[in-house]
Order: structure tokens, then sequence, then C-alpha cells
């Protein structure tokens, strides 16, 4: 394809992506990485770009990821806090001399740089299901700069390129790979659904058999399960949902044990806000941990998958983790060649 089709487009969301287009970022990503293995430079992709970050979140992994890539890009990331600047805030949740309209926000920033990169989700809108996925559309909406979505309540399309590009390095491919998405425990209820749509949404749309694995009461939008659904059907893989755990893992190829909320941890339209019913759902489930034993059930190659931070010893062992089947630290590292190809493919 021709990757001129991608310089300024926003990166929100992994349903506004074709798969050839998906397919083009991923290569550069393997490309790029590949480049800086043997030192060959390529600051002069994005010389002199300025990227604007704006976290209402805390981060260690995507803000050093998008820092570092902007700089070895040969641009440079601003790091802005909500609480030191006018807060950006929707219209109706404005706050007199504390916060600044997302309008006024973006369309200045835009006079300034090149491009917006917005990370927001949980307390900043009140676990309002949808409700940072909105602010950060509105963002995009307003400015005249591509807007790259760091994770919101709804997707995290960043990871799940690196996700993707991962599984791609340890399979050679993904035709016939086995990637399971499982609910694991928790003792914090607040945890955000992006990771664990973003990662179905991109498993299925390379044509994986996917397994969406979780408790009941864990169920995910259905707007993702299908669109989830319909990649299965188009690009040959399959997507199904099982509430056992040590079922979904039997023969895996990919065992992703990542916690999420539960229905009634979010707002409305998903659930009500109901923190006691619930803890309840994650108590009666503190089973769904990844040790040893829950690997052994998965293929003798299969890989272990983790966007961290881990709450180990709840989610996950040590001895998993930290194990040879692990690969968590090859992710963590894909976040910056993946996010480098995005910037380098939207920003130009």
């Amino acid at each position: 394809m021709r990757t001129d089709k991608l310089r300024g487009r926003d990166f929100l969301c992994e349903l506004d992506f074709t798969r050839e287009e998906i397919d083009t970022i991923l290569d550069v990503a393997l490309d790029l990485k590949k480049r800086r293995a043997i030192g060959e430079a390529h600051n002069h992709i994005l010389p002199g770009k300025t990227l604007f970050m704006i976290f209402y979140n805390q981060s260690l992994r995507t803000r050093n990821s998008f820092e570092a890539g902007m700089t070895q890009l040969g641009g440079h990331a601003h790091y802005l806090d909500p609480s030191k600047i006018y807060t950006p805030a929707l219209e109706g949740r404005e706050k007199a001399y504390s916060t600044e309209r997302v309008s006024d926000v973006a369309r200045t920033l835009s006079r300034m740089g090149d491009a917006i990169a917005i990370r927001c989700y949980g307390d900043p809108v009140g676990w309002e299901y949808g409700g940072s996925h909105a602010m950060i559309r509105e963002f995009a909406k307003w400015a005249d700069i591509p807007v790259i979505n760091m994770e919101c309540d709804k997707y995290h399309p960043c990871q799940g390129m690196a996700d993707v590009m991962t599984v791609k390095e340890k399979f050679g491919g993904f035709k016939g790979v086995k990637f399971v998405m499982s609910w694991a425990y928790s003792p914090s209820i607040e945890k955000p659904r992006a990771v664990p749509q973003s990662a179905i949404l991109y498993a299925t749309l390379m044509g994986m058999e996917v397994t969406l694995a979780h408790p009941k009461g864990m169920e995910l939008d259905n707007e993702v399960l299908s669109a989830c659904k319909a990649n299965a059907k188009k690009y040959g893989g399959s997507f199904k949902v099982e509430n056992d755990f040590e079922t979904a893992l039997k023969g895996a190829h990919v065992v992703y044990p990542k916690a999420w909320t539960a229905i009634p941890a979010f707002a409305p339209p998903v659930g009500t806000r109901d923190e006691k019913k619930a803890q309840a759902i994650f108590d009666a489930n503190k089973s769904w941990l990844c040790d040893a034993k829950k690997m052994k059930l998965a293929d003798k190659d299969a890989i272990y998958m983790h966007c961290l931070p881990c709450d180990r010893g709840f989610e996950v062992t040590d001895e998993v983790i930290d194990g040879p089947q692990s690969v968590v630290f090859d992710e963590a590292e894909n976040r910056l060649h993946a996010q480098k190809a995005v910037m380098s493919l939207i920003m130009r």
C-alpha cells in the first residue's frame, strides 16, 4: 500500500484501520527495530518534530517508549501533566480557572507541534465507561495534527501493536496461533478494559485462533466482541468465549492473563457503579492465577505475555513471569518500536 495514506491520520483505535494498514505499520516497526539493533541511526525521519504527551494517568512504559522513540526519530516529546496546566476538560465539565476546554487545548497545541498523544481513563472521567475515549475523540475533532491514543477506557492500540509484533517475532506469523486472552485475579478492581479489548481485536484482525477467557461478570464490550467475530470470519481465524480458565489454556500458544474490572465497577452504559458487587466477583475468582501448573496446560512452546505492570503473586507467579516462557520484556521493548513506526507514518 502507499504509506502516504497514513500521513496525518489519528491513531485512536484499531477499528479505524484495515488489515493492510496494520500490516504496514508492523513491517515498519520490525524494520526500525532491526536498524536500531545494527546501530543504524534513523534520527532523520522526524527531525525537529514535536509530540505533546498529555498524561491523566501514571505511566512507565508508555511515557518512556514515546519519549525515547521521538528522540531516536530526531524529534522531541513534551510531557504535559494535566494538574500542572489548565486541565483539558469536555464542555460541561469545566471548572473556572482550573480547566480549559478540550477544543481550545487541541487548537492551541496544533499551532505549536506535530502530534498530540493522550492517556486517560478511570478517575479523570469518574470511571464512566466510554468517557475517556470520547475525550480523546474530541481532541481529534479539534486538532489539526494527528492524535494518538496512549490508552483510554476502551482501547490501547499502541499496546496491541506491540503484542502482535511480539507474536510475529516468536512464531514467524499468525496463522494457526492459538491466542488466549484471559482475565486474572487482582486485589484491585479498578482495571480498565483497554488492553484485553485491543488484544483480541488485533489478534482476530491478524487471523489467529482467539479465545477470550473470563469468569461470568467480567464480560467485555459487545461492540468489541462483535468486531472480533467479524474479523475472524473475514480473516480466517476463529473467536470464542470461555468461562473456564483451565479449559481455555489447553494447547494455547499465547497465554495472556490480565486483570480487568468487573461490569459493576464501571458506570453506565456497561454496568452500574457498584464497587461491593464488583469486589465480590473478584474475590470469588482468586483461582484465576497463572502459575507453572497452569502453563503446563498450554502448548510446550507457549509464551506468557503481559502488558505490565503486573500484580505479582495475584495475576501471575514469579516462576512464570521470570521463567523461560515469559516474553514480557520483549513485549515491553516492542512498545518502543511499534510506536516509532506509528509516529513515522502519521507525523511525516
